[in-house]
């Protein structure tokens, strides 16, 4: 077994034991639901990983924090889908389905303070840069979250504004969970910031993914349908390119499909992927994850650590990057 993989069982099961069980059900029963939905867990695990890349005997003293770091997602993941309105969350029904509005926004508030509780066990020694690192970074989703929401009323998002977008909402977690864990496994704060630059580089790069298989990715492999992206006419970096390449009457074509409130949604996927095509913005997007994923490696290489580890992390990025959905 990868030393990764085993870090993702521990967190799976010390996740299922956090919120069970607990008075008054109704606060504590959606919270227990959402964090037994699944996931990769991919955070907490690096967390712990790189505390492993430093000293393997301090891993027990970053698996609360990681859990808080997961926790902390989860808040995330929940109040997003209150917002976007979402009904299924990793085929599930959401929480605000489930139950109601009130109980996920209560819920999540409440996971939220269990992430800040589970992050406060770090070591004395490192607890205060802990507590900066992950009281920066949950200010930094939110400020990706609102950019986000506003982009969906502006018309001249830039490529530029949608990477800072994607690096607060996605990217600093990443990094965060990889500083966090090097921190607490003695690195020095130099080293701990190289760590977080590899995180957030892969974490850009994963959205950027993310973006370009909503499009161009196979259905079956991708987990879900395609084109969900066009059909809302999200922000996205293919998007915003293609509106910044296109001319004439293939740009008027696009913002035809963009303002339309009628319309065959396989039409307009398949019209979309054709301008998309037509402006070439697949390679784009595929040259601008390469540069994040190589900045990364680039990052993960200055950094001295165990060999096994540090082959691991190579191997999550190149992951990531390989990915199918």
């Amino acid at each position: 077994m990868s030393i990764i993989k085993g870090f993702q069982q521990e967190i799976e099961a010390a996740l299922s034991n956090l919120a069970t069980e607990k008075e008054p059900t109704g606060l504590y029963a959606p919270m227990a639901y959402v964090l037994s939905l699944g996931g990769k867990r991919i955070r907490p695990a690096l967390c712990m990983a790189s505390c492993a890349l430093f000293d393997n005997h301090r891993v027990p003293d970053a698996l609360n924090p990681a859990l808080g770091i997961e926790v902390f997602h989860n808040f995330t993941l929940l109040h997003d889908d209150i917002m976007d309105g979402s009904k299924m969350r990793r085929n599930n029904p959401t929480v605000h389905v489930k139950w109601n509005n009130n109980t996920a926004i209560l819920s999540g508030d409440a996971m939220l303070i269990m992430a800040y509780q589970l992050i406060a066990n770090a070591p004395f020694s490192v607890l205060n840069p802990v507590l900066d690192v992950f009281s920066k970074t949950a200010l930094e989703v939110c400020e990706g979250q609102q950019l986000d929401m506003d982009f969906e009323s502006r018309q001249n998002v830039t490529e530029d504004e949608y990477l800072e977008m994607i690096r607060l909402k996605t990217a600093v977690l990443l990094g965060a969970s990889l500083k966090i864990g090097a921190l607490i496994g003695g690195a020095s704060m130099q080293t701990a910031n190289l760590l977080y630059s590899f995180g957030s580089n892969i974490g850009i790069s994963f959205q950027l993914q993310d973006d370009w298989l909503d499009v161009f990715g196979d259905s079956d492999a991708f987990g879900k349908a395609i084109g969900g992206d066009i059909a809302c006419n999200k922000k996205t970096y293919l998007l915003i390119s293609a509106l910044n390449m296109l001319t004439g009457s293939s740009k008027q074509e696009l913002n035809n499909w963009i303002s339309k409130k009628d319309f065959d949604l396989h039409e307009k996927v398949a019209a979309v992927r054709n301008l998309y095509n037509e402006a070439n913005v697949s390679a784009k997007a595929k040259a601008m994850m390469n540069y994040y994923h190589q900045n990364a490696i680039m990052q993960l290489d200055l950094i001295n650590g165990a060999k096994d580890v540090k082959e691991e992390l190579k191997e999550v990025a190149f992951s990531l990057m390989e990915r199918t959905r």
